[in-house]
């Protein structure tokens, strides 16, 4: 043998081609991976598409299913993906070791000893569906209804388990929107009753960014890809967030204000193009409601009465209304917002000429940040689309387009009644225009009420570590007063299944069905996530009864979970429920989910049984094969879609000029005595009812019979007439406080982190923990090594001055003290963060009770947790993440040792009194560590946590609003109950007409 056949042979020995050979044997690599390849690396794939379900974007993926063992071996973006176009970020290929990692659930478990105490046996699913299904229905017979909730993070599916729950009869769905996003939606809502925005990113002029969503933010990828796009197509980006994000590092423009502050600076803005008169005359006379403002003569003198008006117009012309919006906006100069936000002067302008440049091409978008963290957050939302309305930049090609425009939902075979009644423990009065359930204040509401809970689902959510206040929850998950039954749907241990009484392995992306739409770029599309092995095996003519056939150890697709659920709950049917899920094609049996689905693409998807047919395939075969449909691009200007000529010969039509109608009380619009449905059944706005109970179809605007926008007044609405008229009416426009007297009396739009309320002398600090890394989203990648290798720490950002100031350097451990705990971290001194403001990640800090088990190994801390007197909690680590034996040899390998600090629970909960949001952003006192503090020590008082809640509640002006109801009917909800459960008991008179 020669020298360099030695050599090839050692090679082959060590174990075959390495992935990081020595430079100097890359050529005897390659001679061997040649002679190698045709025998070794040659493989038969089929491949099989699905969705990753890694974050809200829910990219396209392919696996590769190897042909000779049947396993994924890797997981890559589907090209044919309309949103991510084969382009995926690191979460979705990292899927893949979420499948076989050696941590994750696999069977049934059911709690053998004290909630918490980490002792499991392992269960067969029949007993677990009977036992819970038992407890649902014997609660539904006893009229205890509101005692079973469905809580859940991100769905995954659009209307699969609402309408399980509709089906139920039960008001029990909770989501976690009033920790993410619901400040956002509520400032969106009152403007266009659509509560989110869909920016066409890729056809704008200048890009707007409140906070970081580019990198980190929804549907970043997708979004991301256009962005740059239009950026490197001469388009202008501007970012305002606090702390230099990676999106800010990427804009043209970062500007850094003060937190809470951000509605001061975009109303100087809009007054630039007010007052220079840079705006869209044609679209703001056209599409706002203007009249009912200049009609409202009371709320015109209050403004008067407030400074805020020098005097109020005897005419109600369009002229006369922009001389009072030059009048309302006249002080919010750029000097007025640089001393209020900290932001010079000169960007106001700047920003002014960049939209005015853009036009109708301006596009922007709010999410968390800003419109999450601060009190009054969802009215900065309010000033940021007041710029788009301004410039007609709203549902224009590059301009921001509300999200049901750009979302397809299809019907279903069945469509439960609405359920009968209203749930106060998700919706309480105190709260009527929250968006939406106020999920995390769950245990502060029930001990309020008085009230317990039969059973609890917790699904892709994780109150314990991600909402505020975890302690709270973990008292009331352990009381068995409170609480009777637990159950989470999870494929990984977490902290809050660690006091479950049943955890229930369910499927990853590529081993579950889902089908849903997303708003990421201006197309209606829908996405079918599908288990790829069970695909794979149809395709081979093997019939799989359902996934747990083929799925690892006895791992469940929740869809196939909850049909066999309610099956149990309603055996014989007299409760209504069976029914529901009942095969379309063969009656009276148990309807299978490639049945659910084969009725919704043959009967509910404009466009799709043609596609399929000129492929000669049906159209459950399209979409297994390709994983994805594009319904529409056909998605600007809705609001002008014309009313059918069909509804119009039956309508009554009043338009909105005051001196063309015949009765001066009659509400403009046009309306039918029946409700308009369409093919999407996205959720919508509404429905919007006159005084004889009939239902608008549409507005007329300069004799155009047309659609017009979900709003009680059918354009966008300048002036909210629901804030007015349900108990705000100081905030029924985008205003803001212009000085400290004005600050006290509009307390509930001023942050609770405002700068002149903090005592720098005392080392008061403000704290951002509402961003996360691109690699991470909450519990989601849980069980992802790969991402985990890649972030593993959550210091506190801190200014070079303010770490001067303290005495402390990069690595050195800060105590950083809430008004209810305090936790011990680490510090990184970056020129990334403005002076006076500290920051911390809120994705990192996993930790688990018991070293085997109870959150991810490769990312937690083995902590002990200790109620030191009622009430009153400490945690300290025993060690962070370590190497540990397993059948993969890679847990043999961790190298890091950090896994964060949870900082989210010693956050009181500070829900915004109107929105309902939790306002993030904490006043915090930041020291150095003393001698007995160590890194991640966390401690926190239950006691003070509720004394918190209970002082912002007193914030609140509580329902009934008119009519007597709990909420508007207009407004959004998830699970939309009848009309006649709007209203509240002690209001209740007579039903009102649906």
């Amino acid at each position: 043998m020669s020298v360099r056949e030695e050599k090839l042979s050692a090679i082959q020995g060590y174990g075959g081609l390495k992935s990081h050979p020595d430079p100097d044997q890359w050529d005897d690599w390659r001679e061997l991976d040649s002679r190698s390849w045709p025998r070794q690396q040659y493989k038969q794939y089929q491949l099989v598409p699905t969705v990753c379900f890694n974050c809200e974007a829910a990219c396209g993926l392919v696996a590769y299913i190897d042909k000779e063992t049947g396993e994924i071996r890797k997981l890559e973006g589907n090209p044919l993906h309309p949103a991510s176009r084969g382009r995926n970020c690191a979460k979705g290929p990292a899927t893949l070791v979420q499948v076989t990692n050696p941590d994750r659930i696999l069977y049934p478990l059911k709690r053998a000893a004290g909630r918490g105490e980490g002792k499991w046996e392992r269960v067969i699913w029949d007993e677990a569906l009977n036992d819970i299904s038992g407890r649902i229905r014997k609660a539904i017979l006893d009229g205890r209804k509101d005692e079973i909730v469905y809580h859940v993070g991100r769905p995954g599916e659009d209307e699969y388990t609402e309408r399980v729950l509709k089906a139920w009869g039960v008001d029990g769905h909770s989501s976690h929107t009033n920790v993410c996003s619901s400040g956002a939606r509520t400032g969106y809502a009152f403007w266009m009753g659509i509560d989110r925005p869909a920016p066409d990113y890729e056809n704008a002029r200048f890009i707007l960014m409140m906070s970081s969503h580019l990198e980190s933010g929804h549907y970043f990828n997708p979004n991301a890809q256009r962005i740059i796009k239009a950026q490197q197509s001469g388009a202008k980006v501007c970012v305002i967030d606090t702390r230099l994000s990676n999106t800010a590092s990427k804009a043209d423009y970062w500007l850094s204000p003060w937190p809470g502050t951000e509605t001061a600076f975009l109303l100087a803005v809009a007054n630039q193009l007010i007052q220079t008169e840079r705006f869209n005359r044609t679209f703001v006379e056209e599409w706002v409601n203007w009249r009912q403002f200049m009609e409202d003569r009371d709320y015109l003198e209050d403004l008067q009465r407030r400074g805020f008006l020098e005097r109020v117009p005897e005419g109600r012309s369009f002229e006369d209304f922009v001389s009072v919006l030059k009048d309302l906006y006249k002080d919010y100069t750029p000097e007025f917002a640089e001393a209020e936000t900290g932001i010079a002067a000169r960007w106001v302008k700047v920003v002014a000429d960049e939209i005015a440049r853009a036009g109708t091409a301006f596009s922007s978008n709010i999410w968390r940040n800003a419109a999450a963290g601060n009190r009054g957050g969802w009215m900065i939302t309010r000033a940021l689309m007041f710029l788009n309305v301004l410039m007609g930049a709203v549902g224009e090609p590059g301009s921001m387009i509300p999200n049901a425009w750009v979302k397809f939902v299809p019907r279903r075979n069945t469509m439960p009644d609405p359920i009968q009644m209203w749930n106060e423990n998700h919706w309480p009065r105190e709260y009527p225009l929250t968006y939406f359930e106020l999920s995390y204040a769950l245990p502060h509401i029930l001990k309020r009420r008085n009230k317990r809970l039969e059973v609890y689902f917790a699904r892709v959510v994780n109150p314990v570590w991600t909402f505020p206040d975890g302690f709270t929850w973990i008292e009331f998950l352990k009381d068995p007063e409170r609480l009777g039954c637990h159950v989470v749907l999870s494929p990984t241990w977490s902290e809050t299944a660690q006091y479950a009484d049943y955890v229930l392995p369910v499927g990853l992306a590529p081993e579950r069905h889902d089908l849903h739409s997303y708003e990421t770029h201006a197309s209606q599309w829908i996405g079918f996530r599908q288990p790829v092995k069970r695909a794979a095996r149809e395709r081979a003519g093997i019939p799989v009864q359902d996934t747990r056939d083929v799925n690892p150890g006895e791992v469940w697709e929740e869809n196939e979970f909850w049909i066999e659920l309610s099956w149990r709950i309603d055996p014989d049917g007299s409760l209504g429920i069976r029914k529901h899920f009942e095969s379309p094609y063969r009656p009276g049996e148990k309807i299978t989910v490639s049945e659910y689905y084969r009725w919704i693409f043959e009967n509910a998807v404009p466009g799709l049984p043609e596609a399929a047919a000129r492929e000669g395939i049906a159209p459950l075969e399209y979409m297994q094969k390709y994983g994805v449909f594009e319904v529409t691009k056909d998605v600007y200007r809705q609001d002008l879609t014309p009313v059918p000529e069909e509804v119009l010969r039956d309508a009554v039509i009043v338009p909105e000029e005051a001196e063309d109608r015949v009765d001066d009380g009659e509400e403009p619009g046009i309306w039918v005595d029946h409700p308009v449905h369409g093919a999407n059944h996205r959720a919508y706005p509404g429905p919007f009812k006159n005084r004889r109970g009939q239902f608008r179809a549409g507005i007329m605007v300069k004799g155009r019979a047309v659609q017009g926008w979900p709003t009680p007044s059918g354009k966008l609405e300048f002036f909210s007439t629901t804030l007015r008229d349900w108990g705000w009416p100081e905030y029924a426009i985008p205003i803001y406080p212009r000085n400290e007297a004005e600050r006290r009396q509009m307390v509930h739009i001023v942050s609770q982190v405002h700068p002149k309320t903090l005592d720098r002398s005392q080392n008061e600090f403000v704290l951002l923990p509402t961003f996360r890394l691109p690699m991470l989203i909450h519990s989601r990648t849980n069980g992802a090594k790969w991402l985990h290798e890649i972030a593993h720490v959550n210091p506190v950002w801190m200014n070079p001055i303010d770490a001067q100031r303290l005495g402390v350097d990069t690595g050195d451990l800060v105590k950083v003290s809430t008004e209810t705990g305090y936790f011990v971290d680490k510090v990184w001194v970056t020129e990334g963060i403005r002076p006076g403001v500290v920051a911390c990640s809120h994705h990192l800090g996993r930790w688990r009770l018991q070293e085997d088990h109870g959150s991810d190994r490769w990312s937690s801390s083995l902590v002990s947790i200790e109620e030191v007197e009622p009430g009153k909690w400490s945690m300290r680590q025993k060690h962070g993440p370590r190497p540990f034996e397993s059948t993969d040899p890679d847990s043999g390998r961790i190298w890091w040792s950090d896994g964060g600090v949870h900082q989210n629970i010693v956050f009181p909960i500070q829900p915004d009194p109107i929105s309902g949001m939790h306002c993030w952003h904490q006043r915090v006192r930041v020291e150095k560590a003393g001698p007995s503090d160590r890194y991640a020590d966390i401690a926190v008082d239950t006691k003070k946590a509720y004394e918190v809640f209970e002082r912002w509640l007193q914030l609140t002006r509580p329902a009934p609003g008119p009519g007597g109801l709990y909420r508007p009917l207009w407004m959004l909800r998830v699970l939309k109950p009848h009309p006649d459960a709007y209203v509240m008991p002690e209001a209740q008179t007579e039903p009102v007409k649906s």
